[in-house]
Formats: structure tokens, C-alpha cells, sequence
């Protein structure tokens, strides 16, 4: 596994989540599979097996690389761009 130079460029300490759920998918009435955390602005989106994927999406308007689980009991990161665990 490759280095994640993404990682240096985040904001320290983390961002604080801007909210406890998927505002996305309270504003279309579905329920997020898991939540993640952008670790650059705090924005919380569902994952990928969730119907929106505003995870993914949020990365893909906004190209914030690095997420990380927002689930009780995990731990781990995500890069976008790499395409890995950081």
C-alpha cells in the first residue's frame, strides 16, 4: 500500500461533524446503511451501499479526498483519489 499524501492536507484536529445523520438522506425521506465523516469540512454522508451515496457524492462535488466512518466502534479511513484505506 501506497502513502496517502492527502492526509497531510487535512485540518488538524479533525472537523467537527456537522450533523448526527445524512442531511441528504433526511431531506429525500430514505435511511442511511452507514455514515462517514468528510475529514475536511465535517460534512456526514451515507456510504456507498446506501440508496443516495452522498459520501461519494459529496466527493465528487467538492473533491475533499479523505473520509473517514462515522460508525460507533470504527475506525478507518478512506481515500477517494488513492482508492484506498489510509
Amino acid at each position: 500500500m501506497r502513502e496517502c499524501l492527502h492526509l497531510a492536507e487535512l485540518p488538524q484536529p479533525e472537523p467537527a461533524p456537522l450533523s448526527e445523520t445524512c442531511p441528504e438522506c433526511a431531506a429525500d425521506g430514505t435511511h442511511p446503511v452507514q455514515l462517514r465523516l468528510c475529514l475536511r469540512c465535517g460534512h456526514v454522508g451515507c456510504c456507498d451501499s446506501s440508496v443516495g451515496q452522498h459520501a461519494t457524492k459529496h466527493f465528487k462535488d467538492t473533491g475533499h479526498p479523505v473520509m473517514r466512518t462515522f460508525e460507533p466502534g470504527e475506525n478507518w479511513r478512506w481515500c477517494f483519489v488513492d482508492g484506498s484505506i489510509v
